[in-house]
């Protein structure tokens, strides 16, 4: 089987169609789903973007490798799915952003990256901050749409040169990543897409930081000066990030076409996911931070169509992203040469249920001694230190209150969510009566017995997680 992974950047699972949101325009994602299999709880295991991707293609927790920052990607020593396939006969081919291989890793991993992308056409104007620096609607990321045709956007020149590889018929079995940018902040999208959606039509978003959340909601809100911001303005964001689904869905329906002209549908599996969500005005905030662990961003969609699977099914029972690992190998026909904590979701995909008793698990945040972890670090190039650009209140806040991104973890099962920090609040939901996360029953005592039950549920995943054993030994001799 040849294996496709559609890889878009920051995209909830509840913005989707399928997913039950009542305005999003994802017809293909929508039929993907009623073609294949949609997990309803799939949850990443960092909600940011290097950590999650790692986690992803290694089947390992963040914490177990050290990759828990945007900085420390995947190294030679290091199994992943790509390198598997490569090494079983697969052509590795990859089209978008990198957030999860050292260079030095390329060659190991991949046959082709980002080979044949088209020159053109281009934007008239790009996308741009509409507001001034003085204005408190500057550090909300909602940006103009870039003027100019669709094809001009990063996403659809890469995910062309995709199309283009797949109308050449290829004759090895091939392994396509396709890791693409949108919907990941700035707000923005190619019209008519970044317009497709009004924001009257968005349904109510979650309260500003209720009372019972983490200070570190309150400290992003006044640091970004979201706090100044009304509703109004608030949804208008959610609006153009659903657009930006739109668009991103999009892409997958030129995808699905493709296959299907050329046959390559036949035989070709297609794992649609994303390596988080993001706030998209919820709770007053905007994009996501290392430390939240709100379902807003730990739940993305999982739809999986294989030649041969059962249509329509869906998986309401816990999963983890970290699963495609061992579902892809699977199907594959490869076997893993590493010790990793992902469950095949085959069984699933012909249409068995989850299992109900597992949880979902999730970290994030650094030590106040990871001076090389905080994205405040005066070495990181990549984050300018000046208040004119757009990430500087996230390295403001992380250089004055390291604790608000201190390192926190997550259980969830389908009935509770605890979020435990190593500095500042925890975090106790009862899912059955709270879904949206609105009312933290940390400290309350009629939720004692729940927060006993997870807290041990959490150190159990620790004690279980917090290394692996190679599979090979050594001699323990002086051998020559």
């Amino acid at each position: 089987m040849n294996i496709i992974l559609f890889n878009p950047d920051e995209m909830r699972a509840e913005s989707l169609g399928c997913y039950g949101h009542p305005v999003a325009r994802t017809p293909h994602l929508d039929r993907l789903a009623a073609e294949g299999v949609r997990f309803d709880q799939c949850h990443v295991q960092h909600t940011v973007c290097s950590p999650s991707r790692c986690s992803v293609m290694t089947g390992l927790y963040p914490h177990v490798s050290g990759h828990r920052t945007l900085w420390h990607l995947l190294r030679p020593h290091e199994p992943n799915l790509l390198r598997y396939a490569k090494e079983a006969g697969y052509d590795v081919v990859w089209w978008g952003k990198n957030d999860l291989l050292a260079p030095e890793c390329f060659p190991l991993c991949t046959t082709a990256v980002n080979q044949g992308i088209p020159a053109g056409p281009t934007f008239r104007r790009p996308g741009r901050n509409p507001y001034p620096l003085d204005d408190p609607r500057y550090y909300s990321f909602l940006y103009e749409p870039p003027v100019g045709p669709p094809e001009a956007h990063p996403d659809a020149r890469a995910l062309q040169a995709a199309l283009t590889y797949l109308e050449s018929r290829p004759q090895r079995p091939f392994l396509m990543y396709l890791p693409l940018v949108i919907p990941h902040c700035p707000y923005q999208a190619p019209e008519p897409w970044h317009s497709l959606i009004s924001p009257t039509d968005v349904p109510p978003l979650r309260p500003l930081a209720p009372d019972g959340k983490p200070d570190y909601m309150r400290l992003i809100r006044r640091n970004r000066r979201l706090d100044e911001l009304d509703d109004t303005f608030l949804r208008r964001i959610q609006a153009v990030y659903l657009g930006m689904i739109g668009f991103s869905d999009h892409l997958l329906g030129r995808l699905l076409e493709t296959l299907e002209r050329t046959g390559l549908d036949r035989d070709t599996v297609v794992v649609a996911y994303s390596d988080h969500g993001d706030w998209a005005g919820d709770f007053g905030l905007v994009e996501k931070w290392p430390s939240a662990l709100d379902d807003c961003l730990t739940r993305v969609p999982l739809i999986i169509r294989a030649p041969g699977g059962r249509a329509g099914h869906q998986v309401r029972e816990p999963v983890e992203a970290l699963d495609i690992l061992a579902t892809v190998l699977e199907l594959a026909g490869i076997t893993a040469r590493h010790t990793h904590f992902a469950r095949s979701l085959v069984p699933q995909l012909h249409g068995a249920p989850g299992d109900p008793t597992r949880a979902a698990f999730a970290e994030g945040g650094y030590d106040p001694h990871e001076a090389n972890c905080f994205e405040s670090w005066g070495g990181r190039p990549a984050f300018a230190h000046t208040p004119e650009a757009i990430y500087y209140p996230k390295i403001l806040q992380q250089g004055l209150n390291p604790e608000s991104v201190c390192r926190s973890a997550m259980v969830r099962t389908l009935e509770h969510k605890l979020v435990y920090r190593a500095a500042g609040q925890g975090e106790l939901y009862d899912l059955r009566d709270d879904p949206r996360e609105l009312r933290n029953r940390y400290d309350d005592p009629a939720c004692a017995a729940a927060r006993s039950a997870l807290q041990r549920r959490l150190l159990d995943w620790y004690l279980h997680t917090s290394d692996t054993v190679p599979l090979d030994d050594n001699p323990r001799g002086f051998g020559r």
